[in-house]
C-alpha cells in the first residue's frame, strides 16, 4: 500500500512490516531546523508515540529530540503548552531515530559534507548504504562495484572514446565535432532500426574568456548555419533543457551548450560527441560531461561500429597532453583504473572509416593511428644540458627546450625501457612519478590499439560440447540441467540405512539433583537415562513425523509421494534398527530434515557423476542412444570486442603481444600461471589468445562437468584455424578428483570437436610449460 505521508501508516505496521520511505535529502539536511516539518512537533505523530509510551529518560538515552522553549514559542503551532517542555517531541525525525532505519542514499558522493553526516546521525540509521557512480576512496567499505568493462559488456556504455586534439584554434574543434555528429547521424539512418539522433555536448568557456556561451552559440548559427531551434543552452541561468524529451522523434535539438556539469539525473544516451573548449587540466566538470556521452542508446549494442563509440574533441597541444588529462578524469571521476582508462582513449583518425573506394563496403573498424607521446620534463640541470644528453644517447627521441628549466620530449611509438630510463633520470625527482605514469598510459594505449579485438580481427568460433539424442536427433548443449533430465535417479532404490550426514538427536541439557543429606545441601549429576525427555510418550504418530519431515524437504526433481516414501524408509530405519524413539525424532525433526536433504543431494551428486562419466563415453543407459557431438557452426562460443567484462586487470611490466583484448583479466605479474601465459604468448603456432573469465558463462568459454561448469584458464586460436584450450594446474592439484574430471572432459571435447586441449603443469615428463603446449599442438 502507498501512503502520501508517513504518519498515515498505522502505528502497528511499524516493526511488523517493511515500510519504505522515499524522501529527498534536502528535507533533512538543514542548518536551521526551526519550522522544518521533518523536525517540528506534529499532532499527526501523537498516536504513534503514545503507542510506544516513550519516557523522557528513554528518549534522552536514545538521543531523541525533546520539546524546547523555541518549539513552544513557534508562532505556527497552537497545541504545545508550557507543561510540554522537556517531553518527547512528536516529529518525523524522532520517529525514524527510534526505529533506526536502514538508509539508502542515492548520488551518495553528494552527501559527504559535515552537515550531511550530522543529518544522518540525527536519524540514527542501523546502516547506511551508499549508491554512487562516482569512485570512492579505497579505504571505503565497498560492498559491490561494477567496472567500466562490465558495463561495456552489458551494452550499457560506448567504448572506446575516440579522442581528437586540436592544437591551433577552438574553431577547428567545433568544426570537427559537427562533422563527426553529421557522420554519426548518417550512420544511424542507414544502419539502425532504432531512432537515434546524435547530439554534441559543447562545453563553452566562462564569462570573460574568449569563447563564452554567447560567442559559441553565435558561431554555430552564423558560421555553420545551424538553426537556433536545434541548440539548447543548459547553464545555471539558462535552463533550456528543462521539460524537453530529448529522445522524442520530434525533438529538433542536436547541440547542447553548457559551461559546468549538467545537473544530477540528466540523461540522454543520444549524446555522442563532447567538445570542450576549456583547459583540461583545470576543468573539474569534464569528467561528468564525458560520462554523459558514454551512455549507450537503448542499452543495446548498435549495428554500426561507429555508434558503439564515444567521441571527444579538445583544444590541446598534443594527443598525449589531452589523453593524460582525460585519464585523470576517467580514474578520479568515473571508476576506471589508470591502465584501462589509458586503453579506452584512442586517437580519432579524423575520418570515420579507412576510406574504402566507391562502391565497396567500408571496413568495420575505424583506423587507429599510433600517436606520439609528448612529455614535459622539469629539469634539475639546465634545459640545454638535458637536451644535449638526451639527443646524444637517444637518437630516436625528439628533444627541445621549452624554458630554462623545462624540456619537451616527443617519441613516436612505444617508449622502450632504455628511453624511459634516460628520460626519467634526466628529470627532477619530483617529476619522475608523473613521467612514469604518463609513459605507462601511452604504452597501454598503443598496446590496446594493436590488440586484435580493437582492430576488428575476428576470433574463430569455438565449438561447444553437445550431445545428440537418437540417430537423427537435434544437437543439444550440455548444460547444468542436462544430466538431471537424462540420468535416471531413483531415490527409492537408495539405501536409507547409512548414517545421515551431520545428524544427531537434540542433546538434552545436563541434569543435576539437589538434595539434603543431614544438615547439608548436596548436588550431584542426575541419571540422564531415567530423566530423558526422549522417552516421554507422544501423541504424534509415526505418519505424523513422516509428514512433518517431508514437508520441510525441498527438491525440484522429486514429487511429494517419492519424497514422503523415502522419508518413511529413513524414519522406520531410525525407529526399528537404530532404536531411536518417536519423541526423540520429533524433538530433532528440524536437524533430521536437514540431514535427509543433505543425504538426497549426496545421492543425486553421485548419480550425476556416474551419469556424466557414462555420457562422456557414449554409454549412458537410455531408451535412445545419446552421443557426444561437436556444436560446430550451430552451437559455438565466440570472443568479441567489447564483450570482456574484466574486473581485476593485469598491470605487470611484461608486455604480452598476442592477447586478443586490450586488457587481461585476473592474472598476477608473477607465478606459475603467469609463466604459462608467457609460454602461450611466445608459441609461434598461436595467432592470439584470451585469458578466460570465470563464472561468467555469457562472456567466457566453458565445458560441462557433473555438477557445474569448468572455465579453462586460456583459450587460443592457432594459425591453422584450430582452437587450443589450456588449463594450468599446480603440482598439488594436478591429480585430484576435480582436475581429473576437468582433464577428462577437456580431452573428450578435443576428440569430439577436432580441437586441442592441454592440461599444463610446471614440469611434466621432463617438459616445461612451453614444451607441453608445443607437444599438445603437434599431437593433433
Amino acid at each position: 500500500m502507498i501512503w502520501k505521508d508517513l504518519h498515515d501508516v498505522p502505528a502497528n505496521e511499524f516493526g511488523r512490516k517493511t515500510v519504505v520511505v522515499v524522501a529527498t535529502i534536502q528535507s533533512f539536511r538543514v542548518t536551521n531546523k526551526a519550522g522544518r516539518r521533518v523536525y517540528a512537533m506534529s499532532e499527526a505523530w501523537e498516536p504513534h508515540f503514545k503507542a510506544l509510551n516513550i519516557t523522557p529518560a528513554q528518549a534522552k538515552a536514545r538521543g531523541l529530540g525533546l520539546v524546547e522553549q523555541a518549539d513552544i514559542d513557534e508562532p505556527s503551532q497552537t497545541f504545545l503548552k508550557q507543561a510540554d517542555l522537556g517531553r518527547v517531541k512528536y516529529s518525523l525525525a524522532n520517529w525514524l531515530a527510534w526505529w533506526q532505519p536502514l538508509v539508502l542514499v542515492d548520488e551518495a558522493h553528494n552527501a559527504k559534507t559535515a552537515l550531511s553526516l550530522a543529518m544522518l546521525q540525527a536519524i540514527q540509521p542501523s546502516a547506511v548504504l551508499d549508491l554512487t557512480a562516482t569512485p570512492v576512496p579505497k579505504k571505503t567499505n565497498v560492498l559491490y562495484s561494477v567496472s567500466a568493462r562490465e558495463l561495456e559488456a552489458e551494452d550499457m556504455i560506448k567504448l572506446p572514446i575516440m579522442l581528437a586534439e586540436h592544437e591551433t584554434a577552438w574553431q577547428d574543434a567545433v568544426r570537427d565535432a559537427l562533422l563527426r555528429r553529421t557522420q554519426l547521424e548518417s550512420e544511424a539512418l542507414r544502419e539502425e532500426t532504432d531512432y537515434i539522433r546524435p547530439i554534441v555536448l559543447f562545453q563553452a568557456q566562462d564569462k570573460g574568456q574568449a569563447v563564452p556561451v554567447e560567442v559559441l552559440k553565435k558561431h554555430l548559427m552564423d558560421t555553420h548555419k545551424i538553426g537556433e531551434h536545434e541548440i539548447a543552452v543548459a547553464t545555471g541561468t539558462q535552463r533550456e533543457l528543462d521539460g524537453i524529451p530529448l529522445q522524442a522523434r520530434d525533438c529538433p535539438i542536436r547541440y547542447i551548450i553548457t559551461v559546468d556539469a549538467l545537473k544530477e539525473g540528466w540523461d540522454c544516451s543520444f549524446a555522442y560527441v563532447l567538445c570542450t573548449l576549456q583547459t583540461l587540466r583545470s576543468n573539474q566538470a569534464v569528467e561528468q560531461l564525458l560520462g554523459r556521452v558514454l551512455r549507450m542508446p537503448y542499452a543495446k549494442k548498435r549495428k554500426s561500429p561507429a555508434l558503439n563509440r564515444a567521441y571527444a574533441h579538445v583544444v590541446a597541444r598534443s594527443f598525449s597532453e589531452a589523453a593524460n588529462a582525460l585519464v585523470d578524469s576517467l580514474t578520479q571521476g568515473m571508476g576506471f583504473d589508470a591502465i584501462n582508462a589509458a586503453a579506452v582513449l584512442q586517437p580519432d583518425a579524423g575520418d570515420l572509416f579507412n576510406g574504402a573506394p566507391d562502391g565497396e563496403n567500408p571496413p568495420q573498424q575505424p583506423r587507429v593511428p599510433a600517436p606520439h607521446v609528448v612529455l614535459e620534463l622539469v629539469m634539475e640541470v639546465s634545459a640545454a644540458d638535458a637536451v644535449n644528453t638526451l639527443t646524444a644517447t637517444q637518437p630516436d627521441v625528439q628533444v627541445q627546450s621549452e624554458t630554462e628549466s623545462t624540456v619537451r620530449v616527443q617519441i613516436a611509438g612505444p617508449v622502450s625501457d632504455a628511453q624511459r630510463d634516460a628520460i626519467v633520470l634526466a628529470a627532477a625527482k619530483a617529476n619522475r612519478e608523473s613521467l612514469n605514469r604518463q609513459i605507462d598510459q601511452h604504452n597501454a594505449r598503443l598496446a590496446a590499439a594493436q590488440c586484435p579485438a580493437l582492430r576488428g580481427v575476428p576470433f574463430a568460433p569455438i565449438p561447444q560440447l553437445c550431445l545428440r539424442v537418437g540417430v537423427q536427433g537435434e544437437l543439444e548443449l550440455i548444460e547444468r540441467e542436462t544430466l538431471s533430465e537424462l540420468v535416471a535417479f531413483d531415490l527409492l532404490r537408495a539405501d536409507p540405512r547409512p548414517t545421515l550426514p551431520g545428524f544427531h538427536l537434540v542433546q538434552q541439557s545436563d541434569l543435576f539433583e539437589i538434595y539434603v543429606e543431614g544438615e547439608r545441601v548436596r548436588l550431584k549429576q542426575a541419571d540422564a537415562a531415567q530423566l530423558s525427555l526422549d522417552g516421554v510418550p507422544t501423541d504424534a504418530s509415526e505418519n505424523d513425523v513422516i509428514r512433518l519431515l517431508a514437508a520441510q524437504i525441498q527438491d525440484l526433481y522429486l514429487g511429494q509421494t517419492e519424497t514422503q516414501t523415502y522419508v518413511g524408509l529413513v524414519v522406520r530405519h531410525l525407529l526399528r534398527e537404530a532404536n531411536h524413539s518417536l519423541t526423540g525424532l520429533l524433538r530433532s525433526r528440524f536437524q533430521l530434515a536437514q540431514a535427509i536433504q543433505a543425504r538426497i543431494a549426496s545421492l543425486r551428486a553421485t548419480a550425476a557423476k556416474e551419469g556424466f562419466q557414462a555420457l562422456l563415453f557414449n554409454s549412458l543407459p537410455t531408451d535412445q542412444p545419446v552421443t557426444l557431438a561437436s556444436g560446430g557452426a550451430q552451437l559455438h562460443f565466440r570472443f568479441e570486442a567489447g564483450r570482456y567484462p574484466v574486473r581485476d586487470v593485469y598491470s605487470g611490466r611484461w608486455k604480452f603481444k598476442k592477447h586478443y583484448h586490450d586488457s587481461i583479466a585476473t592474472l598476477k605479474s608473477q607465478g606459475e600461471e603467469f609463466d604459462c601465459a608467457v609460454a602461450l604468448d611466445a608459441e609461434i603456432a598461436v595467432k592470439h589468445w584470451v585469458r578466460n573469465l570465470e563464472r561468467q558463462p555469457q562472456f567466457a568459454f566453458w565445458l560441462p562437468t557433473a555438477t557445474d561448469y569448468f572455465y579453462p584458464d586460456f583459450v587460443a586460436e592457432l594459425n591453422d584455424g584450430r582452437i587450443l584450450v589450456v588449463e594450468y594446474k599446480g603440482g598439488d592439484r594436478a591429480t585430484n578428483d576435480d582436475s581429473s574430471e576437468k582433464r577428462l572432459v577437456g580431452e573428450r571435447w578435443a576428440q569430439t570437436t577436432g580441437q586441442v586441449f592441454a592440461m599444463v603443469e610446471k614440469t611434466l615428463n621432463g617438459m616445461d610449460m612451453a614444451q607441453q603446449i608445443k607437444a599438445a599442438i603437434a599431437a593433433k
